[in-house]
């Protein structure tokens, strides 16, 4: 049975498409993996993804991706997936997202990729409120190709999930591994809301031992401050599968109470909160 502490790119035993149950969509998910080589341009230490690597993916088939797509999404409506693999609570299909094993973004395949993704989606008439997701470290916006992907995505009331795990230099530096200017990173957010409805993912957790430190927990606050008005809100969520980074020894849960405390920060600024401890 799938479970949210397993997001088994394998599973489905295809190559580009999976699914998960997800606690922050709340039920099953259709992960689109255009990164099958396990590259990424970040390496957060919290990545569950094995043997990742620094770079970019291999060429996408497109009609691959699209055959697979329509299989399982066919299985999930149709179907006896959710019956065979999903946990009763969970058995409503949320959304098809592009995540997988590194940056969807930086696929050079991905504006038609979300086509594709929209097209199957409109041919098997799902319910309108599975949405068409993109999750994403937000890094590559200054390539046209990206906006324009992330531009479909918000033209069939689809959204994007942007990453922002930490708000200064040095948090960025030592939780996403990339040296990363703030204001770059706010500059790259208020792009993608401007061409789809955006949300803030926020993986908060200790690191040796330590939470963030009162200095990033201000830093960070303050960043949502400024882009309150653009975003629809900010996920915030703990540790919920082990990392397989090296770092991953380092690494643990926040008290349930301490993380709510932080949401009542983030909500006192007058934004949505949703709180995965």
């Amino acid at each position: 049975m799938l479970t949210v502490t397993d997001h088994n790119r394998d599973h489905s035993g295809f190559r580009y498409v999976y699914p998960v149950v997800s606690r922050r969509a709340g039920g099953v998910s259709v992960g689109i993996n255009l990164n099958p080589n396990n590259a990424c341009n970040w390496a957060c230490v919290y990545c569950q993804v094995p043997d990742l690597t620094r770079g970019g993916p291999p060429p996408i088939d497109l009609d691959q991706l699209e055959e697979e797509l329509a299989a399982l999404l066919t299985d999930i409506v149709t179907g006896d997936l959710m019956a065979r693999e999903v946990p009763a609570e969970a058995r409503r299909l949320m959304d098809v997202a592009f995540s997988g094993n590194g940056e969807p973004t930086s696929a050079a395949e991905f504006p038609e990729a979300v086509a594709r993704a929209t097209a199957v989606m409109r041919r098997l008439q799902l319910p309108g409120d599975v949405k068409l997701r993109l999750i994403t470290n937000g890094s590559l916006l200054h390539r046209e190709a990206v906006r324009d992907g992330i531009r479909r995505i918000g033209a069939c009331d689809g959204e994007v999930w942007f990453k922002v795990d930490r708000a200064t230099g040095e948090g960025i530096a030592a939780i996403n591994k990339v040296p990363l200017d703030p204001d770059r990173m706010r500059g790259n957010l208020e792009a993608c809301a401007g061409l789809a409805p955006t949300w803030i993912q926020t993986c908060w957790f200790a690191f040796d031992g330590a939470a963030p430190s009162v200095a990033e927990e201000a830093a960070y606050i303050a960043f949502v401050g400024a882009v309150r008005q653009k975003i629809r809100g900010v996920h915030l969520y703990g540790l919920a599968r082990p990392s397989l980074q090296p770092e991953a020894p380092r690494l643990s849960r926040i008290p349930a109470d301490r993380m709510a405390d932080f949401a009542a920060l983030i909500a006192a600024l007058g934004v949505a909160v949703s709180i995965n401890p």
